[in-house]
């Protein structure tokens, strides 16, 4: 195996992730249940939502944006995965750990056109929001994450004001090589850990 000494801040940075989503506790996993891989057949506007009902216990919320998707999980059991579209070229989503900070069945945006942003749920005072929305299957939005329609309102129902979600530059594709360096995520791990 080639080592390499810029690898090694990949390999921590994929171990912390790790250990953030270890940090919620497991559940008995089952024959219905949702693998990470399997959001690797889904394509633009498509998702997966478990089968079998999850009941309380936390939840956290993981938005790769090399991979355009979104993980959801309950009481550490994936729950619900699907497509996104996040923030084109000059209006990047940011990455880091953002609780909910407000929902909204229905809300407009204040900032582009009055656009509707139905399930939306604010992540930052600065506009940046989870909503239902287009997806095309490429980045597009003008930094918020677009979700499918259905999506967004088992995503809006499924958590609460406070819920933690994650918006890295991981790809769960390439396991252990997140495109992201470590000193931009690290911070956030360590104060999403807090955060469970």
């Amino acid at each position: 195996m080639l080592h390499h000494a810029s690898m090694r801040p990949t390999v921590r940075l994929a171990s912390r992730i790790v250990a953030l989503l270890a940090l919620i506790p497991l559940t008995a996993a089952s024959a219905g249940d949702l693998i990470e891989s399997d959001a690797d057949g889904l394509r633009a506007g498509q998702y997966l939502v478990s089968s079998e009902p999850v009941s309380g216990g936390p939840v956290a919320i993981v938005i790769s944006l090399p991979a355009q998707t979104a993980f959801v999980y309950q009481d550490g059991r994936l729950v619900g995965m699907s497509t996104v579209s996040t923030g084109k070229r000059g209006h990047r989503t940011p990455t880091g750990t953002f609780p909910i900070l407000q929902k909204r069945v229905f809300h407009r945006s204040n900032l582009y056109s009055n656009a509707p942003m139905p399930y939306m749920q604010r992540l930052t005072w600065s506009g940046v929001a989870l909503h239902a929305g287009q997806l095309p299957g490429y980045p597009a939005s003008h930094g918020c994450i677009r979700l499918p329609m259905a999506f967004a309102r088992f995503l809006f129902d499924t958590t609460e004001i406070g819920t933690v979600a994650m918006v890295t530059d991981y790809d769960h594709r390439l396991p252990g090589q997140p495109q992201v360096t470590e000193p931009e995520l690290a911070p956030r791990l360590q104060y999403a850990s807090l955060s469970f």
